[in-house]
C-alpha cells in the first residue's frame, strides 16, 4: 500500500483542500528543518559524548568513578525531563502562532545553553555549585530539543508534496546522524589534537563552536515560510472566530489519549536503543573495556554515516511501500540484532567495535527514518505540533535515564554485556508492537475518510 493511501489522519472534518505543491518553497523548507536540526542534535549529542568523558571526572566529586559516571548519566537524564516541558510550550504556541516562530526559539535557546556550558567552572574551583549550574543549562537544552524535533518534523513534512512525505520525514531525521557525526569527529578531533590537556580546557571547543554554528542554523531560517497545512488550518479557525479553542494537549488528553500512548511506544526504540547505543556504549568500551576514546568515537561516526546512508533508502521505501511498514519491519530487525552487537564490541577488536556500531546505527536507523511521517499520519493537524513533540519527548524521559540504568544493570551483572543487551531488545520490542497498532490505526482512519468522502459523492 503507498504512502498516500495511509495519508494524514485529519480526523474526516479536518481534510484540507487540495493545495498546488510548490517545489521552491517544499525545498527550503526542508534544507532548512535538516540544517537546523542537524545542529540542535550536535548541541544535544555532544553533552551525551562528553558525559562520561569529561562530566564524571570534572564536575563530581568523590573518589569512586562508577558512581561519577552513573551522576553524570543521571544528569544527562536531566535533559529529557525537560524535553517534554519544552515540548508542551512549543506545540502549544507552535499549533498557535505557527511552526517557523517557534522553531527560531529552540535553535538559539539550545545554542545559547551549549555554548555557556563551555564557559563553566569544574567541581574544583567552584565545588557544588559546578553541577547545578550544568544541570540548569542541560535542562534549557531539554527544552530546546523538545520543541525543535515536532516543528522540524512538519516544517517538512506538511510542505512535502504527498507522494514524498515519507522521505522528506526522513530527510529531518538525518540531523541526528549529522549531529551525531558533528559531535563525535570534532570531540576526536579535539582529543587528538590536545592529548593530556583536553581535560585541562580543551574539552570547552566543542561547546564554545557551538555559537557560530548557531548563528548559522538562524540565518537559514530566516528564509522559510510557515507551511501550507498550518495556514490551511488557521484559515479554517478564522472561519469560526467564535468556537472555544482549547490547548492543543488538552484536546489530545480528551479525545486522543490512546494514540498519545501508542505514539510515545513507537517512538520510544528512536530515542531509548540510540542512546545505549551511543552513550552508554562509550562508556562501557572505555571503562568496562579499557579501550581508549577515539576507537568508540571513531566507530560511532562510522555508524552515523551508516545511519545517513540507511535513512536515504528507508525513506525511498517508504514512500514506495508505506512508512508504517518500514517502522515495524525496521524495529523487529533492530531486536534481532541487540544481542549481536555486544558480541562484537565483547570482542575488544577495532574492526569489530565498527562494524557493531555500523549494524546497530544503521539498523536502528530503518524505523527511525520514517516514524516522524507516521506521527504526523497518527494524529489530526490542529494538535499534530503538541501530539508528535508530546510522543518523542515523553519517549525521552525513558531515553535519558537509559544509559545511567545500562551502568546500574552492567554492575548488577558484574560486567556483563547480557543486561544491556536485554534492555535494548525490550526497548525494540516495545516499539514494534507500539508500531504495528499505529498502522493499524492510521489505516482505519484512511478507511473513514474514504468511506465519508464516497458518501458525500452518493449525496451529490
Amino acid at each position: 500500500m503507498s504512502s498516500t493511501t495511509e495519508g494524514p489522519t485529519d480526523h474526516t472534518a479536518e481534510r484540507p483542500a487540495a493545495r498546488e505543491h510548490d517545489p521552491r518553497k517544499a525545498r527550503k523548507a526542508l534544507i532548512g528543518a535538516y540544517v537546523g536540526t542537524s545542529l540542535e542534535w550536535y548541541d544535544f549529542f555532544l553533552f551525551g559524548t562528553t558525559a562520561s568523558i569529561v562530566f564524571a571526572p570534572l564536575f563530581f566529586g568523590g573518589e569512586d568513578p562508577a558512581l561519577a559516571v552513573i551522576q553524570s548519566f543521571l544528569l544527562f537524564g536531566v535533559g529529557f525531563i525537560a524535553r517534554p516541558i519544552g515540548a508542551l510550550i512549543a506545540g502549544h504556541y507552535g499549533d498557535r502562532i505557527g511552526r517557523r516562530t517557534i522553531l527560531m526559539i529552540t535553535i538559539v535557546a539550545m545554542g545559547v545553553a551549549s555554548t555557556l556550558i563551555g564557559l563553566l567552572p569544574t567541581f574544583e574551583t567552584a565545588g557544588i555549585v559546578a553541577p547545578i549550574l550544568l544541570a540548569v543549562l542541560r535542562f534549557v537544552q531539554g527544552m530546546a530539543a523538545g520543541g525543535e524535533w515536532g516543528g522540524a518534523t512538519l516544517l517538512a513534512v506538511e510542505n512535502a508534496p504527498e507522494h514524498k512525505r515519507g522521505f522528506y520525514g526522513a530527510v529531518v531525521q538525518l540531523g541526528s546522524p549529522t549531529g551525531t557525526i558533528l559531535s563525535s569527529m570534532i570531540v576526536a578531533a579535539v582529543v587528538a589534537l590536545s592529548g593530556e590537556r583536553f581535560l585541562e580546557g580543551a574539552w570547552r571547543i566543542p561547546y564554545l563552536i557551538s555559537i557560530v554554528l548557531v548563528a548559522v542554523g538562524v540565518w537559514i531560517r530566516l528564509k522559510i515560510d510557515e507551511t501550507d497545512d498550518y495556514k490551511q488550518a488557521q484559515a479554517a479557525r478564522s472561519a469560526t472566530p467564535h468556537e472555544k479553542q482549547s490547548a492543543p494537549v488538552a484536546d489530545i488528553l480528551r479525545a486522543a489519549p490512546g494514540r498519545l500512548i501508542v505514539g510515545i511506544g513507537t517512538y520510544l526504540f528512536g530515542n531509548a536503543g540510540f542512546f545505549v547505543l551511543t552513550t552508554f556504549m562509550i562508556s562501557y568500551v572505555t571503562k568496562q573495556l579499557g579501550l581508549p576514546s577515539t576507537v568508540i568515537l571513531t566507530a560511532i561516526t562510522w555508524g552515523a554515516v551508516a545511519q545517513i546512508v540507511v535513512m536515504f533508502i528507508a525513506g525511498k521505501v517508504a514512500d514506495k511501500t508505506s512508512p508504517s511498514i518500514v517502522v515495524a519491519v525496521g524495529y523487529a530487525i533492530a531486536a534481532l540484532v541487540a544481542f549481536p552487537i555486544f558480541w562484537l564490541v565483547d570482542t575488544r577488536d577495532t574492526a569489530l567495535i565498527t562494524v557493531a556500531m555500523i549494524l546497530g546505527l544503521g539498523f536502528a536507523s530503518i524505523p527511525y527514518a520514517p516514524v516522524g511521517t507516521v506521527l504526523t499520519q497518527l494524529f489530526p493537524v490542529k494538535v499534530r505540533y503538541s501530539a508528535i513533540a508530546l510522543s518523542a519527548n515523553i519517549a525521552g524521559i525513558v531515553a535519558g535515564f537509559m544509559p545511567a540504568l545500562a551502568a546500574w544493570i552492567l554492575g548488577f551483572t558484574n560486567g556483563a554485556s547480557t543486561g544491556p543487551a536485554i534492555l535494548l531488545l525490550i526497548l525494540a520490542v516495545i516499539s514494534l508492537i507500539s508500531a504495528i497498532i499505529a498502522r493499524r490505526l492510521i489505516l482505519k482512519d484512511a478507511q473513514q475518510q474514504v468511506d465519508q468522502y464516497s458518501g458525500e459523492l452518493l449525496d451529490r
